[in-house]
């Protein structure tokens, strides 16, 4: 069974909050909240390197911001940016966000990515 990744980022939905955040990873990107995003995006949108990974890995993969997720799942105490497996209605947290937040390139997060999915 193909196993389903709900990728959660630290980071808002809507225009207002994606000027602020590509100004905030220009202007201050070590002070950047998101980690996930910091990682899989640059200045210009989705690392292509990235959007290759998403596509040959052998999971479905979904994304969403943290105010999307909070409007949809009633999980308390949730840290942001972090993974999630989907089976059904009911999500598990599969990557928490010091693991993400531990990774310092894009290879590592792929590399954690992976190990994971292996287990």
């Amino acid at each position: 069974m193909t196993p389903s990744l709900l990728f959660v980022y630290n980071a808002d939905s809507g225009l207002f909050n994606t000027f602020t955040d590509i100004a905030h990873k220009i202007l201050s990107p070590k002070t950047y909240p998101c980690k996930l995003c910091a990682i899989t995006y640059d200045n210009f949108g989705i690392k292509i390197e990235w959007a290759q990974f998403i596509k040959e890995t052998k999971a479905d993969i979904t994304f969403c911001h943290r105010d999307e997720f909070k409007k949809k799942y009633n999980i308390a105490n949730t840290k942001f940016p972090c993974i999630f497996t989907e089976k059904g209605s009911n999500i598990e947290l599969f990557i928490t966000d010091k693991d993400i937040n531990a990774c310092e390139s894009l290879e590592e997060l792929k590399k954690l990515i992976t190990t994971k999915l292996s287990q």
